[in-house]
């Protein structure tokens, strides 16, 4: 259950640091937002707004709110095949998935034949450089860097399951910033001073909010395509090593996004910054860190959360405060019997599974949020 630590903030967090809630409280106090600023359990500092947070809005929307990743989030399918389907080992997945699924900063795979899946994606507002255009292009279906991974899992019934974790890359980030930059000039220009100058926000009717809406947009259907290639990518990957298996279902769903909705009587801009939309009925995949379990959860449609519900397992450390006090042989013991980038533990400690909340709290949490359906196990982790 929810408790209150700042006027016009709910918070379902029992552990989260002074700061995410300081942050969070100068988001509540925007005279924009309409309502309390639900925090989920796995809230943490982010830039403007604060990751694990779920912001109502009336007529205006925070572009640094939904985050320069617009449209990041989960991909999961569930397949045929069984832990006994599986052979000893899933070494062979691995150069099959770095040489489908390109992973890190800037990387793409130059694949002529992604034109025609972005046919269907339309162009976004803004009118792109060439660069830009061949950036759509070469990074739609790769992974990219930071927290973005690629998992098999086995659920409770020994079923096997791929998960993924991914955004809308680099146009994505740049196309958020562009216009980031432009909220702050415009607050600057109107003298409406803020307490934070990454909380400048565009005003519903005018030029700036209508193209912030058409590229985020855009964006969100980039990052959800992107999600849906490398999944079928990575399924039929992992058919390969097996040598069968079929698709029984996917989830695939954004939790940095924003969208127009109606709750308490009125007609809201709805941020979910690094949160899953739990409406009654709605499924969602909230990943835990390396070597955790994961979840596939059913929204319970609570109203205080604005029908929300944390995105993952939301950081305890800073990227840097986990290279200064985590080991790469300490994450080597916490990934052990898994296949993944062992050779690259020195340079993954910054997601060493300590960095991060613990996942299974998190669930305790927002019991009242979300149902959980399967509760995944890694035995193949590719990180980005």
């Amino acid at each position: 259950m929810p408790n209150q630590p700042a006027p016009n903030l709910l918070s379902w967090a029992s552990e989260i640091d002074d700061g995410a809630i300081a942050q969070a409280a100068r988001a509540a106090r925007l005279p924009i937002v309409s309502g309390h600023v639900a925090l989920m359990p796995d809230a943490h500092v982010g830039i403007g707004a604060t990751v694990g947070s779920v912001i109502p809005t009336e007529g205006a929307i925070i572009p640094s709110a939904v985050g320069v990743d617009i449209g990041c989030g989960m991909v999961a399918t569930e397949t045929s095949l069984t832990a006994a389907d599986l052979p000893a080992s899933l070494d062979a997945l691995m150069p099959l998935v770095e040489k489908r699924i390109p992973a890190g900063v800037g990387k793409g795979h130059g694949d002529p034949s992604v034109d025609r899946a972005l046919d269907d994606l339309g162009l976004p507002q803004t009118t792109l450089t060439s660069r830009q255009h061949a950036k759509v292009a070469d990074q739609f279906g790769t992974l990219g860097s930071g927290n973005h991974f690629v998992e098999v899992c086995l659920d409770e019934r020994d079923q096997v399951w791929t998960v993924l974790h991914s955004g809308s890359r680099g146009i994505g980030n740049q196309l958020a910033t562009m216009h980031i930059t432009g909220a702050k000039k415009l607050m600057r220009e109107q003298a409406l001073g803020l307490e934070d100058p990454d909380l400048a926000y565009f005003t519903q009717g005018t030029a700036e909010f209508d193209a912030y809406i058409k590229d985020m947009l855009w964006s969100q259907r980039y990052a959800m395509a992107s999600r849906a290639r490398m999944d079928k990518v990575l399924v039929n990957a992992l058919f390969r090593v097996v040598g069968k298996g079929t698709r029984l279902r996917t989830i695939n769903c954004h939790h940095n996004f924003t969208q127009a909705e109606t709750h308490h009587g009125k007609r809201l801009w709805i941020t979910r910054k690094g949160a899953i939309k739990a409406d009654v009925g709605d499924e969602g995949v909230i990943p835990g860190s390396m070597g955790t379990r994961s979840y596939i959860v059913r929204g319970r449609g609570n109203p205080d959360s604005y029908n929300s519900c944390a995105h993952g397992a939301g950081r305890r450390m800073s990227r840097g405060q986990a290279k200064r006090e985590l080991t790469a042989s300490s994450l080597k013991l916490a990934m052990a019997g898994r296949t993944w980038n062992e050779s690259r533990a020195a340079a993954l400690v910054d997601e060493h599974p300590e960095a991060y909340k613990p996942i299974d709290q998190v669930m305790e949490d927002q019991r009242d949020l979300v149902e959980v359906r399967h509760t995944l196990r890694q035995i193949f982790n590719y990180k980005g």
